[in-house]
């Protein structure tokens, strides 16, 4: 992992992305055990409550779970990522619709983006 100290990304949002990435991408399979989280921070050196801030973030839409024993591992994405995704759809629908663009023309630049 690596953290850009120049970057205007906040640390715990560079340390989210990373983990997230690898998480979706593979890299990190479902019950890969994670650093605890003094360990991560000494490593980045970064504050401990940054590294915890991520963490929960991460637990609490589902890429991570935290739980005794086993301390925080990366979780089964299976049903977590389809569900990010389609947060998102809704929102791009919803935006799409505010700015009165057809059907069409929203998936035509998603076509473009994608």
């Amino acid at each position: 992992m690596h953290i850009d100290a120049a970057s205007p990304t906040p640390v715990f949002e560079q340390i989210i992305e990373q983990l997230r990435r690898g998480a979706v991408q593979g890299s990190l399979p479902a019950g890969t055990r994670l650093p605890a989280v003094r360990a991560l921070a000494g490593e980045l050196g970064v504050a401990v409550n940054t590294v915890a801030k991520a963490y929960r973030q991460l637990e609490a839409e589902g890429t991570v779970v935290t739980g005794g024993r086993n301390g925080t591992t990366i979780a089964a994405l299976a049903d977590a990522e389809p569900t990010r995704v389609a947060e998102a759809a809704r929102t791009l629908i919803a935006r799409a619709r505010d700015a009165e663009l057809s059907r069409d023309q929203a998936l035509g630049l998603v076509a473009r983006l994608w």
